[in-house]
């Protein structure tokens, strides 16, 4: 696990570099722009003025120039990055952006403030502020904290494999049942919450794997669920469901019990599911990747070592359910290069009956994520039989 420590090396190739934050680094020092290397070149040095949106200035002396320069750098990186995203089609920012110097006059530097200091939708706003409660926790316990951490962590179980398992025994798509107190969109989903009783009733009603919604922010899910159905008798594998944007929380997540992540196509470049979906390899992890448009498809199926694909039928962007995306997925050449490749196929959002299972099915789901539909349901193992039409517990 040591070789993907983040090293910065002294002379920097692709064929040398360990990590994806050097990849990254290596990119954006190779694409800055020549205006903007030109206007760090003639950044004056006597004193900065910043224009506020509201008008307003804060003059700051000249011995904030390194501070600045290192400002303008971190912007650099951040637009070389949204600008790598973007080129795959990747519409969620990262982070707010903090925009470059925008006018010199004699030896003043103005600055205003940009819109995109404004998140554009629910996800984006989701990701801003995962990017900051990371930021913290990682400073809290970094790296080498988790991988001693790793060593009191629990087995890994076979999420892949109990997957595979069910859809042999059953012929129905295997169920991954969500365990999931509140959503963005639909709000307080159960108010009586007991996700290791919930967990528990899952399980008895024929669910091959579980997912823990372990955002607390905007789902009122927590890392604690996670532990506490995994100390529980629960032999089912579990999802930590979570907006993974960096590598340490695949480590987290693995002390917690963890036996697979989630990594959302919408949301990490190609290069970041590559490197987290060998870090996972590494954990012993399974990742579920999830898209949700031809183009996260295709780019998915371009990446090596991939074995499970969720699709979401819920619009990341407007929350908006269509459960015909799914078959738009899987038809022609994608459906067949998925077959080729024995890529396990999740159908997630909007499945509530068992016309809608079995149109997932017909499509070439071979699993289902299910969270909504059932644990709303009293009894969650009796929600489960309603879902499929049938008892498909042991």
């Amino acid at each position: 696990m040591d070789g993907i420590l983040i090293r910065t090396p002294p002379r920097v190739s692709f064929s040398t570099l360990s990590t994806l934050q050097c990849r990254r680094e290596f990119m954006v020092r190779k694409s800055i722009p020549a205006n903007l290397m030109e206007k760090r070149r003639q950044k004056p040095t006597l004193c900065c003025i910043r224009a506020q949106q509201d008008g307003s200035s804060i003059i700051s002396p000249s011995s904030d120039s390194d501070a600045n320069s290192m400002e303008i750098k971190e912007w650099e990186l951040g637009r070389m990055q949204e600008e790598l995203a973007a080129s795959q089609g990747i519409r969620i920012r990262r982070r707010p952006l903090t925009g470059p110097p925008l006018h010199y006059v004699g030896p003043f530097e103005f600055r205003l403030q940009n819109e995109g200091n404004t998140p554009r939708n629910i996800l984006e706003e989701i990701i801003w502020n995962k990017d900051t409660e990371v930021s913290q926790l990682k400073q809290r316990r970094p790296l080498t904290m988790l991988k001693k951490a790793l060593e009191d962590a629990p087995p890994v179980r076979d999420f892949v494999g109990s997957l595979k398992a069910s859809y042999g025994r059953t012929g129905m798509p295997a169920l991954i049942a969500e365990v999931k107190k509140a959503s963005p969109s639909r709000g307080v989903l159960r108010e009586d919450f007991d996700p290791v009783q919930i967990a528990l009733a899952y399980e008895k009603g024929g669910a091959s794997c579980l997912s823990v919604l372990t955002d607390e922010k905007y789902f009122q899910g927590s890392f604690d669920n996670l532990v506490a159905i995994c100390r529980a008798e629960v032999k089912c594998p579990l999802l930590c469901k979570e907006f993974i944007i960096d590598a340490w929380q695949i480590y987290y997540a693995r002390t917690k019990g963890a036996d697979a992540v989630l990594l959302i196509a919408a949301v990490l470049p190609d290069a970041d599911i590559q490197y987290m979906t060998k870090v996972c390899k590494i954990l012993g992890l399974a990742a579920l990747v999830e898209v949700h448009d031809e183009r996260e498809m295709d780019r998915v199926l371009g990446i090596d070592g991939i074995q499970l694909i969720g699709i979401n039928n819920r619009n990341l962007e407007t929350f908006e359910v269509d459960i015909s995306n799914t078959k738009k997925l899987l038809e022609g050449d994608r459906g067949q290069a998925i077959r080729e490749r024995d890529i396990i196929v999740v159908g997630e959002s909007g499945l509530f009956t068992p016309d809608d299972i079995a149109y997932v099915q017909e499509a070439g789901v071979k699993a289902v994520l299910v969270g909504e539909s059932i644990v709303k349901q009293t009894d969650p193992t009796k929600g489960i039989a309603g879902l499929f039409g049938k008892d498909i517990s042991l």
